[in-house]
């Protein structure tokens, strides 16, 4: 019997010891031009090359800790018909598929997790259903390879997500039950949507959610994320924990997309480094930073900062800045952010991941001592990271990064060792 692994992350940076993914399948091909917007999409991924870099991506995580797959978790939960029961009820009350019940309680578990995230096709049994635009029933989750979002771990707790968008609310109801039930995870979660505000204005998702110290959270609030969500955490941390706290709120544009979350601006690399997208986060704009310090389990004050790195600088975290697209010209850095050239994943302190396509980020990183290494390398055992003391292990990300995302969106650490500040 394989050991049970304990959900515990108490920083963004310390040497992983477990993670979810999900390999993405059939679901992120099936869309059109037409619906690829309400997919969240701006394009349309080839299948094929997005799986040969995604296994790049996978890979390296297999060398360095223990890896889950949502299916596989999913299927293990699923063994459970009470479990199934309620997921299945509860997918099909979400979506107004309420016919399709009967037809996914009777499907074996291996089956019915592959359909629940790839899609049920639409039968052409009914008038409306033949002249009907869709094809799917229960259409499939194109961003479900992003497992980032949909929960976020933190300390021994997972927060489940509360999506912005009603297509990936089924992700949340996955994740939920896989962290409740799931016989190789130990762990409890916290929802949302069980507290007492409106929840027409909460929305929370990981991709903006940075522990950055065991006391420190770093959130962002924009499109994906609402200054409400940010308060049900806030008053979570105030009924969970004694203790000062703090939450460093950073604004983010609406407009363009690639700022969907913090994390496509701001990532930790480091005890001392930290990646930034610098007309964001370092020059004047009107995106505001703002920290609310916790205290005998009630806010003490909430109060405008003059930047992101300025504020965590005065809780004791000093960190450099490296910058997303190089230090000189703002059409490369626009051009790389978009290519989510922020976006890095941590292995360990200084160790991290990212998209090999943004050169001069990995230019500036590389003037700061980090050591470039391919991924297909480290698979391929030609090199150890170890052996290194600063790192990134760059993927190929011509196709992935067209979904809007990296390394750090598709990769949901539920274990970290803790990290010596």
């Amino acid at each position: 019997m394989s050991q049970i692994i304990e959900t515990s992350v108490d920083s963004e940076i310390g040497e992983l010891e477990g993670v979810i993914l999900h390999t993405p399948g059939s679901e992120v091909e099936n869309m059109t031009p037409g619906n690829a917007e309400r997919a969240l999409y701006s394009d349309i991924l080839n299948l094929s090359v997005a799986d040969e870099e995604y296994q790049q991506h996978a890979g390296v995580l297999n060398k360095v800790t223990k890896t889950f797959q949502v299916k596989d978790l999913l299927e293990s939960c699923l063994n459970n018909n009470s479990v199934k029961n309620n997921l299945v009820t509860d997918i099909c009350t979400s979506e107004n598929v309420l016919f399709l019940k009967d037809k996914l309680l009777d499907l074996p578990s291996a089956e019915l997790a592959q359909q629940i995230i790839e899609g049920v096709p639409l039968e052409n049994n009914t008038l409306s259903a033949f002249l009907s635009d869709e094809r799917y029933a229960l259409r499939p989750l194109h961003n479900f390879f992003f497992t980032r979002d949909a929960s976020i771990t933190v300390h021994d707790k997972v927060l489940i997500g509360k999506m912005a968008n009603k297509v990936r609310e089924r992700e949340s109801l996955v994740m939920e039950t896989i962290f409740n039930n799931a016989p190789s995870i130990k762990s409890s979660t916290i929802n949302p949507t069980e507290s007492s505000g409106d929840q027409n204005l909460i929305s929370i998702e990981g991709g903006d959610v940075q522990i950055a110290r065991e006391d420190i959270l770093v959130i962002g609030t924009g499109e994906r994320t609402t200054t409400q969500g940010i308060d049900f955490i806030a008053k979570s941390i105030q009924q969970r924990h004694k203790g000062k706290h703090y939450i460093v709120v950073q604004q983010l544009p609406s407009k363009p997309e690639s700022f969907i979350h913090l994390d496509m601006v701001f990532t930790f690399l480091d005890k001392d480094n930290c990646m930034v997208y610098d007309p964001v986060i370092m020059q004047p704009n009107r995106y505001q930073t703002i920290l609310i310090t916790i205290d005998n389990e009630e806010v003490q004050k909430i109060e405008k900062k003059d930047n992101l790195l300025n504020c965590l600088k005065g809780l004791g975290m000093d960190l450099k800045p490296i910058f997303c697209g190089g230090r000189k010209d703002l059409w490369i850095q626009e051009r790389e952010q978009w290519h989510s050239g922020a976006n890095f994943f941590a292995i360990a302190p200084g160790k991290v991941m990212g998209y090999a396509r943004n050169v001069y980020t990995l230019e500036d990183m590389n003037n700061n001592g980090y050591e470039i290494i391919s991924a297909s390398d480290v698979i391929n055992n030609k090199v150890d990271i170890n052996n290194y003391n600063k790192c990134v292990v760059t993927i190929q990300g011509s196709e992935l990064a067209r979904g809007g995302g990296g390394a750090r969106c598709m990769t949901m650490p539920i274990r970290r060792k803790t990290v010596t500040w």
